[in-house]
């Protein structure tokens, strides 16, 4: 038994615990748990005197390893990921691009944020919810509509944990609003949606405005025309629940990154179609009223041109409609029959 300890590619046991549960031969050296159906990849070694790996590879993964990647394994990083998320885009872009690589699992992935919504502080629950957007985005862009039909199942859900009923759930509502007004824009959510979260939010907002723990994530707020009893927190003034210095803190420079991408954000070149759908859908059907108006205006410049050039003669609302035949002098000066 010794020697085939010492031939084995994952290494000599060296605990007298784990050689008693080697005799088995259905159990595993590895922590006496029955052999992998898959081989682990020869970069990662495993030191069972130490019980930690000495090397992992770092390389992007094949096609072939994305597809033989074990569930559990997938999910436990991508939960690390969304505890360690920041107030930068490049960490939401890597859980995002991680979660379109495995977007075959999208389900446990989603079953992740909801669980990460619910377990994490506020100011993680906060960058998550910026992270659900550039999820959206990059499940669009690639066709895979799974993220969002899953997020617009959830979002009640979604934004009851990010900001709940209570003093230390109220400093989220303004990221709330900010990510379903994205979220609206870019048609990932209906607008009846939208409407429906706002009326609970602004009730919610009420009590950031109470405890004073409302980010101002929309833009900088000018605080140098409020007086200083305003800029001042009073001496009774709740201080924000459940958070403690270090996580004011954190929030403080998260909110600061995210002034900063508003900034970057005016800059950004929009559609250029967006103005004319906007004017498309806002102007009226055409009318009596449209018709109407625009005989009028037609004779009216027919008349101003007729008092500018005397040799022009005015058209009337048969030549308007084409009733009358193209051999006329109507509208052409006479003479050599240029036009004035």
């Amino acid at each position: 038994m010794a020697s085939s300890e010492e031939n084995s590619p994952v290494g000599i046991i060296e605990s007298p615990r784990l050689r008693s549960l080697v005799r088995d031969d259905s159990i595993s050296p590895l922590h006496g748990f029955p052999p992998p159906l898959i081989d682990l990849p020869a970069s990662i070694q495993f030191r069972h005197s130490t019980n930690t790996f000495s090397s992992i590879d770092l390389e992007p993964e094949s096609a072939e390893s994305v597809t033989m990647a074990d569930p559990f394994e997938v999910r436990m990083r991508f939960s690390s990921q969304l505890q360690h998320l920041n107030a930068t885009v490049v960490s939401h872009q890597k859980a995002a691009a991680y979660a379109m690589k495995y977007k075959d699992m999208d389900e446990d992935l989603h079953s992740c944020i909801l669980e990460q919504l619910e377990r994490s502080n506020m100011n993680t629950r906060a960058n998550i919810m910026f992270c659900i957007e550039h999820i959206m985005d990059m499940a669009k862009k690639e066709n895979h509509l799974n993220y969002i039909t899953m997020v617009q199942r959830d979002i009640i859900r979604i934004v009851d944990a990010v900001a709940p009923e209570n003093a230390s759930g109220a400093a989220n509502v303004r990221v709330v609003r900010l990510v379903l007004q994205c979220l609206e824009n870019k048609g990932h959510i209906e607008n009846q949606v939208v409407v429906q979260i706002e009326e609970v939010l602004k009730d919610r907002e009420t009590s950031a405005h109470d405890a004073g723990l409302s980010s101002p994530v929309q833009g900088d707020q000018d605080l140098g025309d409020m007086p200083p009893s305003q800029t001042i927190p009073k001496p009774g003034r709740p201080s924000a629940p459940g958070l403690d210095k270090r996580q004011i803190e954190q929030r403080i420079e998260e909110d600061r990154e995210r002034h900063k991408r508003l900034r970057e954000d005016i800059w950004a070149i929009r559609d250029r179609d967006a103005e004319i759908d906007r004017l498309w859908e806002e102007t009226s059907d055409l009318g009596e009223d449209d018709h109407t108006m625009g005989r009028e205006e037609f004779l009216a410049r027919e008349a101003a041109v007729a008092q500018q050039c005397p040799h022009y003669t005015p058209r009337d609302l048969d030549d308007l409609y084409g009733r009358k035949g193209h051999n006329g002098t109507s509208g052409r000066g006479h003479g050599n029959g240029t036009s004035h």
